[in-house]
């Protein structure tokens, strides 16, 4: 898992605290404090898991000699019936951390099947799937950790990954010559120019600005690849805006180097996983 464990317990720790307070009233009053259990984590449905491992670690948190086996990695297809992980602990500890721990897995794993969804759609095109910044407060990392599970690629992380010049940016900034300009007489030379453009003709400006890459927002699949063959390569170019499942193919069949799409992160379903008690024999 490529996500920074100081930031992954930070999230877990908020997220207990949010759901169980001062107090499981229910856990606390209805089980004995040494009861112990066995459950397993259960597919209810096809796709690409993420985010077990960080599911295992809410248990760890609240109990740290507690048991558990694995049998799908993120990253691996899942199977409606499949058995992800089998947990024995505290019955105490289990009944306390399941929804925590399902809402991270499921949601990472909605993120991740969506993605390979995508990057299957565009097999066979120069096209890579990417992310943006549209991600829900605080889960940024987790959240671009599961698109890069299924095999997309991450945008900026932030606002100081790169300079990237947006519609509101150009007209605030003296429109695209001007703002590239003022924004190369103070960028490091580590840094990427990216500006968005709506136009054949905003297009050719942000080329003769020599910029590293090039968004064409809400463009007809026409226009992108007139600006396929006008950039020649001068630039990367992404596509971005009004992307779905039915038309990504069409998009990435433009010449396209890259697809953005908010979606991935912003209002994907969450994938069904449940926990289910192990029966003792």
């Amino acid at each position: 898992m490529t996500v920074n464990p100081i930031y992954v317990d930070k999230l877990i720790k908020e997220a207990l605290l949010e759901d169980i307070n001062y107090l499981d009233t229910t856990t606390d009053y209805l089980i004995p404090p040494q009861q112990t259990s066995t459950a397993n984590f259960l597919a209810k449905a096809d796709g690409v898991l993420c985010g077990i491992e960080i599911a295992m670690r809410v248990f760890q948190i609240l109990q740290p000699d507690f048991k558990y086996e694995i049998f799908i990695q993120d990253g691996e297809k899942v199977k409606k019936g499949d058995i992800i992980a089998t947990i024995t602990c505290n019955t105490r500890t289990l009944l306390k951390c399941e929804r925590t721990a399902l809402n991270l897995v499921q949601h990472l794993s909605g993120i991740a099947t969506e993605t390979a969804r995508c990057v299957e759609l565009v097999k066979g095109t120069k096209a890579s799937i990417a992310d943006t910044r549209k991600t829900l407060p605080g889960l940024r990392p987790i959240q671009k950790y599961a698109v890069t599970v299924g095999g997309g690629r991450n945008h900026r992380y932030n606002l100081s990954d790169a300079a990237m010049l947006k519609d509101n940016h150009i007209d605030a900034g003296g429109g695209i010559t001007n703002a590239v300009a003022k924004l190369k007489g103070k960028l490091g030379h580590m840094t990427k120019v990216e500006v968005e453009v709506r136009n054949l003709q905003e297009l050719q400006e942000a080329i003769d600005a020599n910029v590293d890459v090039i968004m064409l927002d809400n463009m007809s699949c026409e226009d992108m690849k007139k600006a396929v063959e006008i950039t020649a390569g001068r630039a990367k170019l992404e596509a971005s805006g009004n992307v779905t499942l039915d038309n990504i193919r069409d998009v990435a069949l433009t010449g396209v180097d890259i697809i953005s799409l908010g979606a991935l992160t912003h209002s994907v379903t969450a994938f069904d996983i449940s926990m289910k008690w192990k029966k003792k024999a």
